[in-house]
């Protein structure tokens, strides 16, 4: 008799130990991409993330975004509220983007505590380089006025040119 519960006791031992996660997964990436906006000569990483369980309160994410030009990662974080189904995170203004090399994101979730709650890790690869962008921004203030900087005595658009580390 005691084999005969024990063997239905060990399947079902078995069948929860493997149904658990070694680190819950709080969020997902939904989206990467670089922008490059041409009007204000910037360009920027924006990553879009889903969440797929409940955090604690005031939890944060942060992206750490490979710097294109080198140095340390370009930081960005966001406090995640109750009702938050969807993170945005937005890097810093970049230099030196080159087209198909991979930009590494690193992903860190963490309670208001500082202990971690997960890490992913991502990378992003453009398809464009910054020599697509001008110079400087074609327009100025909120009227959009046209920027003289970005236009050479031809009239024609100034572009940066490719970058050169190190």
């Amino acid at each position: 008799m005691k084999r005969i519960l024990l063997v239905p006791l060990l399947a079902l031992l078995s069948f929860t130990a493997s149904c658990q996660r070694d680190e819950a997964e709080y969020v997902k990436v939904n989206g990467k991409v670089f922008i490059f906006n041409v009007r204000l000569a910037r360009a920027f990483y924006m990553l879009t993330l889903n969440r797929l369980e409940p955090l604690p309160d005031n939890a944060v994410v942060r992206a750490e975004f490979e710097d294109p030009a080198g140095g340390p990662p370009l930081i960005s974080e966001q406090k995640v509220f109750a009702k938050m189904t969807r993170i945005d995170l937005q890097s810093p203004d970049l230099a030196c983007v080159v087209a198909d090399k991979p930009y590494a994101i690193h992903v860190i979730v963490r309670a208001t505590d500082g202990k971690v709650l997960q890490t992913l890790d991502t990378t992003l690869t453009s398809t464009l380089d910054q020599t697509v962008l001008p110079a400087h921004a074609l327009v100025l203030g909120a009227a959009y006025d046209r920027n003289p900087e970005a236009f050479g005595k031809d009239g024609k658009i100034q572009f940066q040119r490719a970058c050169k580390k190190g």
